[in-house]
């Protein structure tokens, strides 16, 4: 069984989320997404509209995601890799580069973004 796992705030759910996460899961059997806890977001200096437990649960919903954990450092990555025997690592392509010291432990993937959506354009937009 190959296992994928990614990370993310997945704040104001949009297409781009559900294509990283399609994409995600067709390169394995099984997918963990590493959701972003309300405390880590504020130290990233990053605000989610949705909690930790309502984005949680409205992930859980997605028929691509297999398990929900909750990440809650920049460090724990490789414990993840590692506690969940992790195959493959995806993140979106607006990372490039960040993570390629985690080769040493699964692979590493960027994956494109879907092109004119993000959250933070949600919430501009919205501003009018």
């Amino acid at each position: 069984m190959k296992k994928v796992i990614t990370y993310g705030t997945f704040d104001l759910l949009h297409i781009g989320h559900i294509n990283i996460l399609e994409q995600a899961r067709e390169l394995g059997d099984f997918l963990i997404v590493a959701l972003s806890n309300d405390k880590f977001n504020r130290e990233k200096g990053k605000s989610a509209y949705h909690s930790y437990m309502e984005r949680k649960a409205i992930l859980e919903s997605i028929m691509y995601v297999d398990l929900v954990i909750e990440e809650y450092s920049w460090d724990q990555k490789k414990n993840d890799i590692e506690k969940y025997n992790i195959d493959y690592f995806v993140i979106g392509s607006d990372w490039e580069g960040k993570f390629d010291y985690l080769s040493d432990y699964c692979k590493v993937i960027y994956l494109p973004r879907t092109e004119g959506i993000s959250t933070s354009k949600i919430k501009t937009d919205l501003k009018y």
